[in-house]
């Protein structure tokens, strides 16, 4: 299956990729580099070489400052991909960028599998957004239990992104050469 892409949906495509690129690296900074109780141990033995000692408590509070502006990156890749996933969402309703149906007959058994694939993977984001909002604007008696089902999303996350990936690569390689430009220029390839 050869199909040519439109200038829409390569926009969708790539802007909702760089979304939960940006979101994935937010998450991966937070749980490693920029995790707080690592920034807070380089803190304290910054601040204990300079006879300016900090207590535990006070160095995590510095820390979370510093990467307070980081995490706001988050939030705000988390607004526009709610933005993106809500137009994707209405734009089959205008006859734009219809959704590929698992259901529709007749399907292959593969293609029938890749369908599903997007289907699991829009529930799960929608979960991921309406948890994400929640915590933002919801309840704060909700927030702990929120966050913590909200924190599950980068394994399906991490999932995807190496299933679609690997699966690109491998139509690239294999059935479907040149599906790469096409989603990125919308031609078919030369060759």
């Amino acid at each position: 299956m050869h199909r040519s892409y439109s200038l829409l949906f390569r926009l969708m495509h790539w802007a909702i990729a760089f979304c939960m690129i940006g979101l994935l690296l937010t998450i991966l900074l937070r749980l490693g580099w920029m995790n707080k109780y690592h920034m807070s141990a380089i803190i304290q033995d910054y601040m204990t070489s300079i006879n300016q000692p900090l207590t535990e408590e006070q160095s995590i509070v510095l820390a979370k400052k510093i990467r307070k502006p980081m995490w706001e990156w988050h939030i705000y890749l988390g607004y526009a991909l709610a933005g993106l996933y809500s137009l994707r969402m209405l734009l089959p309703l205008f006859g734009k960028l219809p959704f590929a149906s698992p259901f529709q007959k007749p399907l292959d058994a593969k293609t029938r599998f890749q369908y599903s694939l997007y289907l699991v993977f829009y529930l799960l984001l929608a979960g991921s957004l309406i948890t994400g909002l929640i915590i933002e604007f919801g309840p704060r008696e909700w927030k702990k239990t929120t966050e913590e089902i909200h924190e599950l999303s980068i394994y399906y996350l991490v999932g995807f992104m190496v299933l679609h990936i690997g699966g690109v690569l491998l139509a690239e390689f294999t059935s479907i050469p040149g599906i790469v430009s096409r989603v990125i220029s919308g031609k078919k390839s030369a060759g």
